[in-house]
């Protein structure tokens, strides 16, 4: 395999930044250069909804790197101008400012964006956080409000619910699962997460969808369910999930399916990779694809892409892993928890506020959660490691 003389990555967060140091580390000396969205230099997202929203922290804490530190990288960051399009066979990327960046191979870090409901932009007081300036937005809202709507049940929603209740507000979490995070925990855990929001007082209306959004003169004013109860609100936000940032990619050949489809190198074409949020790519041990939202796996992730282009030709086979911050919980998540697994509490403390958990599906152990026990989650993750070194059932040999 011949090393390209130029890297270009089409991606300016976390896990475009963690390529271009991949590389650097590795020993690569050719061109670098970084294609970023946004105006920032590489920034941190999870503090968003935590420590930025709350005022914890002001937003220049979450930049990632000094410009010292940057510059040590000796790569270019062309920021404030989004790609527009990707030519495979060239190795070419046009830009919104019609600009064309030429490299020997090009990393696609895209990510993700919200989705929205209809009609939010015709209102003002409805948000999304995915940027800083979102959640820059967000807090500002909050801080004139009384009453606040999440509408999403999910990581972000919780955790967006469990940050505005600890600023005073009213808060109502919506949508249309059971629990909070009922699709990432399953129902034992999920269960528990929704006894510690009501207990701070958050008021759930899960288990119904949202028909629409309220509004009076322009302004946001409530949310309006499935089940024809309205619930008032001074600000609402819509954290019902994100799609890959693949558009511009449409014309490109390229095979897009809920992300940049790529092989077990995470590759998707002759010189094309694909890191963090917007890649799928196919995980050998567990015999199907995945496409993971979370920083962890855009940094590790970012480290096979940088071996690959020089030359390693190794699969990358992660054990997943997250975790989220909810008032004074935190639950971390090695492995996946997939739909129907067997859960069974394998460590826990006395008073009941800490345990493991373990999730069993088709013979193996899939996944641990530890509910404010770091390191006892840890020791148990070798179980997961130990099950995904194991030969795969022909059962097991899906895709999603």
């Amino acid at each position: 395999m011949n090393i390209p003389d130029s890297v270009l990555v089409v991606g300016a967060a976390a896990g475009g930044l963690s390529t271009v140091e991949a590389l650097r580390r590795k020993g690569y000396q050719g061109m670098i250069t970084v294609l970023g969205a946004e105006a920032h230099a590489p920034y941190d997202r999870p503090p968003l909804s935590k420590q930025v929203l709350a005022g914890a922290w002001p937003p220049e804490r979450t930049t990632l790197r000094t410009p010292e530190r940057l510059s040590t990288l000796d790569a270019e960051f062309v920021l404030g101008d989004p790609a527009v399009a990707l030519d495979p066979r060239a190795r070419e990327v046009r830009t919104a400012s019609g600009e064309t960046l030429r490299s020997g191979a090009i990393v696609v870090a895209t990510g993700v964006r919200p989705r929205t409901l209809p009609g939010q932009e015709e209102l003002s007081g409805v948000h999304v956080l995915r940027t800083l300036e979102d959640a820059l937005a967000l807090r500002a809202d909050l801080l004139a409000a009384k009453t606040l709507v999440v509408v999403g049940e999910g990581v972000l929603g919780a955790e967006i619910a469990a940050t505005a209740k600890g600023m005073g507000l009213d808060v109502t979490m919506a949508g249309p699962m059971p629990a909070p995070m009922a699709a990432q925990l399953g129902q034992r855990v999920s269960e528990t997460l929704s006894g510690l929001h009501a207990r701070h007082g958050i008021r759930l209306r899960l288990g119904a969808g949202v028909r629409r959004l309220t509004g009076e003169d322009g302004r946001v004013a409530g949310v309006e369910l499935r089940t024809g109860e309205v619930l008032p609100a001074d600000v609402v936000v819509v954290a019902i999930g994100a799609v890959p940032v693949v558009d511009w990619l449409e014309t490109s050949g390229l095979r897009l399916d809920n992300g940049l489809v790529c092989d077990s190198r995470c590759r998707a074409a002759d010189g094309i990779y694909a890191v963090g949020d917007v890649a799928r790519w196919h995980h050998e041990p567990l015999g199907r694809s995945l496409r993971l939202e979370n920083r962890t796996n855009a940094t590790e992730q970012a480290g096979a892409v940088a071996a690959n282009i020089l030359g390693a030709d190794e699969p990358y086979t992660p054990v997943p892993y997250f975790w989220t911050d909810q008032f004074d919980v935190k639950i971390q998540v090695h492995g996946t928890l997939p739909t129907g697994a067997q859960v069974s509490i394998v460590d826990s403390a006395e008073d009941g506020g800490r345990f493991v958990a373990r999730y069993e599906h088709e013979d193996r152990v899939a996944g641990v959660l530890g509910w404010n026990m770091p390191k006892q989650v840890r020791l148990r993750r070798q179980e997961v490691v130990d099950s995904h070194a194991a030969p795969t059932h022909s059962s097991a040999l899906t895709s999603n």
